[in-house]
């Protein structure tokens, strides 16, 4: 007998008006307990598209309740969800875990009355990311998209005054700096941070000498102050080349190649930050006909050097994007990734940013877009992976987990020859998917994404493991599989999949592996918790709670983490994308279908 945790999920669905709504048309609030202490709500409005919640508070029922909506809680002694609404807009699907922690981050910069870049930049970034952003102003300028033509610095005493009121009550996960355009305000800056060393360790510098439009912004007298005092403590450092050229006492284009570029973050390290992020927007290079930009990054405890090669996006809207960025690596940080990984997921926010920059703004250089993950998204209110199996054609997806071929081990009676078959071309399969999982590693420019892909090919392989034992019990050894031909079922299913691999981008990759995945983990838990099947003298029950057990059910999670993650970048938004990936999963189900009936055919 395998022991597994308790996996059910107990549920209670109401209908209740909620007042303050532009209509009295009833909303479906659904609770799910998904663990012992945690639960889920969801809120839907029927025959509607909802949009965006204003306020939400979440408190204990009194058991005495009168009213339904009470009584129904105070007996599943839950937590209820107060929704304060606005006339017109909350969300369609609600999710609210009630242990969530809040990530927050810091901006410490000046302001631009043009809303493109500084602390107006910053805050819009770290709230697209869902961080909770606050903010220390050091200078106040006036600006617009065609240049800078007035700074005016808050005293210094005054912005240590906001950052020490920050610090001492909110906390912080992590903390960027912008234009501090002055010695008094950076030296101030310091020696607060100082007081607060676990708050300032996720400490990101933008040294916003050179705005995107050509402008100084900072005083000659505070870049040394740079240098002795600020970037000592910094964790990660994000100029620009004109600013590395200052920052090195070096002339104007001076830096003019990649070889440049790899000095000068080498420089830089030697001044005190763990991780420089030499940006290259002002010098476009060119590879294989195509100009592209590449970013240096030199982390200083290793003294490797990584280049960041992307594509030159043609548009004269990149203002703010060094704001933008340094945000968004804070914003990372502070949602709990590690520095380079956080850098990564940053500048692929950026490209997207810029790769949808506002139009129209301004008759200078414009700003990115802030706003192109609040998009509205094809598959609002649900995942993307419930989405993806709810586009399967009527059926199909049933007809996968619910096959013959699973209701048979699952009550005892399949043949034991079909079975056999079947552990020794999954045996095979698994060889093709290992690889599979590997490649998708590899396309992947994230560290995080390629971690979670390097954790599902561990996990294949103690599967696999897991299939040699019990085909020992089966009087079948690891010689027997291997010297099985491949199936033609199993060909057609895994060729397609490395197709999808090698011709695709990983997101294809991921949707022609995910029905395996997502199904083998439904189907376990499905058969583990079912009443009706069979456990004593089931000569399928070990392989039915092998598929249930956490280690699985943590690949699984792995798994939907990945597509979710991967889907919110590039398949949220664009109906022919979508719907491309949703043929990609309806083929890699057929073929798991196909792979049951393989198992009845025994060729």
């Amino acid at each position: 007998m395998c022991n597994h945790p308790n996996t059910r999920r107990r549920s209670i669905t109401f209908h209740t008006e909620i007042v303050g709504s532009d209509a009295d048309t009833p909303y479906e609030i659904v609770l799910e307990q998904m663990a012992n202490t945690r639960y889920m709500f969801t809120l839907t409005w029927k025959g509607r598209f909802l949009t965006s919640l204003v306020n939400a508070q979440v408190f204990f029922v009194n058991s005495k309740a009168k009213s339904d909506f009470g009584r129904i809680f105070a007996k599943s002694g839950i937590l209820v969800l107060l929704l304060g609404l606005a006339s017109t807009k909350i969300y369609e699907n609600l999710m609210l875990m009630t242990n969530e922690i809040i990530p927050k981050a810091l901006t410490i910069a000046g302001s631009d009355s043009g809303g493109g870049a500084g602390i107006q930049a910053d805050i819009k970034t770290l709230t697209s990311l869902n961080v909770y952003a606050t903010s220390v102003l050091a200078s106040i300028t006036s600006q617009n998209t065609l240049g800078v033509d007035g700074i005016f610095d808050l005293p210094a005493e005054f912005v240590a005054k906001q950052l020490e009121a920050v610090l001492s009550d909110i906390g912080t996960d992590a903390i960027k700096t912008g234009m501090l355009s002055s010695t008094e305000i950076l030296v101030a800056v310091v020696d607060t941070l100082k007081k607060y060393p676990e708050a300032s360790k996720n400490l990101v510098v933008d040294p916003v000498m050179v705005a995107t439009s050509g402008s100084r912004l900072l005083a000659e007298s505070a870049v040394q102050a740079y240098r002795d005092k600020l970037l000592p403590i910094t964790l990660i450092f994000t100029p620009n080349v004109p600013e590395a050229e200052i920052l090195l006492n070096q002339e104007s284009h001076t830096i003019k190649s990649l070889d440049d570029m790899r000095e000068a973050a080498r420089k830089l390290g030697e001044k005190g930050p763990k991780y420089v992020l030499l940006k290259g927007g002002h010098l476009p290079l060119e590879r294989e006909g195509e100009k592209v930009i590449i970013d240096v990054l030199y982390d200083s405890l290793t003294g490797e050097l990584h280049e960041i090669i992307h594509p030159q996006i043609p548009t004269p809207n990149t203002h703010g994007t060094g704001c933008t960025l340094s945000a968004a690596i804070a914003g990372e940080l502070a949602k709990g990734k590690k520095a380079i990984a956080a850098i990564m997921s940053a500048i692929s926010y950026v490209h997207n940013a810029i790769e949808t920059s506002l139009q129209s703004i301004g008759h200078g250089a414009g700003p990115v877009n802030h706003f192109h993950s609040f998009r509205p998204m094809l598959f609002t209110g649900k995942t993307f992976v419930k989405t993806l199996i709810d586009s399967l054609p009527g059926g199909l997806w049933s007809q996968f987990i619910d096959h013959p071929f699973v209701r048979q081990m699952a009550d005892g009676t399949l043949p034991r020859e079909a079975f056999i078959f079947y552990i020794k071309q999954d045996y095979l399969y698994l060889q093709h998917y290992a690889r599979c999982a590997a490649l998708a590693a590899y396309k992947s420019s994230d560290i995080d994404n390629c971690a979670r892909n390097a954790k599902i090919v561990m996990h294949i392989q103690q599967e696999m493991q897991m299939h040699l034992k019990y085909c020992k019990q089966w009087g079948i050894s690891k010689e027997d599989i291997l010297a099985t031909p491949e199936s033609v079922f199993n060909v057609a299913y895994t060729r397609y999949v490395l197709d999808k691999g090698t011709t695709g981008d990983q997101l294809d990759l991921q949707i022609a592996m995910a029905p395996c995945l997502l199904g083998y983990g439904e189907i376990g838990l499905k058969l583990y918790n079912d009443p009706q099947t069979k456990r004593e003298g089931n000569p399928y029950w070990t392989w039915i709670c092998n598929y249930a057990e956490d280690s699985f059910q943590e690949a699984v999670r792995t798994g939907k983490e990945l597509l979710e993650d991967l889907a919110a970048h590039s398949a949220s938004t664009s109906p022919r994308r979508f719907k491309e990936l949703c043929e990609i999963f309806e083929q890699a189900t057929r073929l798991e279908i196909s792979f049951w009936e393989m198992g009845f055919q025994q060729r």
